[in-house]
């Protein structure tokens, strides 16, 4: 059955890449395929098939391009993978697809992952919508929930443990964690029945060979970052949502003055569903910032 709402459409094309290891990455894409391309890092356990931007991706002429990281959706486990590994992925995922140097988004547990993708010089130009934030930072320490400085420092002390800890999870118990933790404005979207049919799909996918996948992102995402956010030059957007206190203790304010020149974008009235009730503004803003490859 086709989804089809104001938030997200079923992909255009869908496929499979062969990297040079003989590991395969999953891909979904919407919108012309001639046309400006961004690379999507998805949230936590979800799969290629949740893009956003229905009947504006192809308006405004982005090709608009979601991988499933290693062992989640169809992509090939990679067990002990890190973040330059993830950026050499999409680095040879850009050479195979002819994306060249896309612009790339991250939303939520994505955010670390297009951070890296910008680090090493993969993409042109970055958003960061509803980004999972670097926990682990010191300054962030007394401004978490308890549960979650918990968790936190359970990763960085033991991360193996940790490792093996999330890999209990499963779709239902990510759907109820999400739906657990939204404000009203957030319900209002993934409650809606054709966007959570769509969402639910997308987290069953992920999980599709368990949850190792998942596991090994949210120990990187919630451990120190690797990567010299200081040093990243490329054009820079940092969207949140007014109401969202789940992915940033400060709605993003450190994150976007830990990179020069990043533009920092506090939404009011929303929450964490920012990139899929503002997809034409964040597009559009982004669009401005896309570099053609010479």
């Amino acid at each position: 059955m086709l989804i089809m709402t104001g938030y997200i459409d079923v992909p255009a094309r869908l496929g499979k890449s062969a990297l040079s290891d003989g590991r395969l990455l999953g891909w979904a894409e919407w919108g012309p395929s001639d046309g400006v391309p961004v690379l999507l890092c998805p949230g936590a356990a979800t799969s290629r098939w949740l893009g956003f931007g229905a009947g504006v991706v192809d308006a405004l002429g982005v090709r608009l391009v979601s991988v499933d990281r290693p062992g989640l959706g169809v992509s090939t486990p990679a067990p002990g993978r890190t973040f330059s590994d993830f950026a050499a992925d999409m680095r040879q995922l850009c050479v195979l697809q002819g994306l060249g140097h896309p612009i790339v988004v991250g939303n939520s547990q994505g955010a670390p992952f297009a951070l890296a993708c910008a680090a090493e010089g993969v993409a042109s130009a970055l958003t960061v919508v509803s980004g999972a934030d670097e926990v682990a930072a010191p300054e962030f320490a007394s401004l978490l929930e308890p549960d979650l400085r918990g968790l936190v420092e359970r990763t960085t002390r033991d991360p193996a443990g940790a490792e093996e800890f999330f890999a209990g999870f499963t779709a239902d118990a990510m759907w109820d964690m999400v739906m657990a933790g939204s404000p009203d404005c957030d319900l209002a979207v993934y409650q809606d029945p054709d966007f959570a049919a769509g969402y639910r799909r997308a987290l069953t996918e992920a999980f599709a060979q368990g949850a190792a996948g998942y596991a090994r992102d949210t120990v990187l995402a919630m451990g120190r970052w690797p990567f010299a956010l200081d040093e990243i030059t490329i054009p820079v957007e940092i969207w949140y949502g007014e109401q969202d206190t789940s992915h940033s203790p400060d709605n993003g304010a450190l994150l976007a003055a830990r990179m020069p020149g990043a533009q920092h974008h506090v939404v009011p009235d929303t929450g964490g569903a920012l990139l899929w009730t503002h997809a034409e503004s964040i597009l559009t803003s982004l669009l401005e910032k896309a570099v053609t490859d010479g």
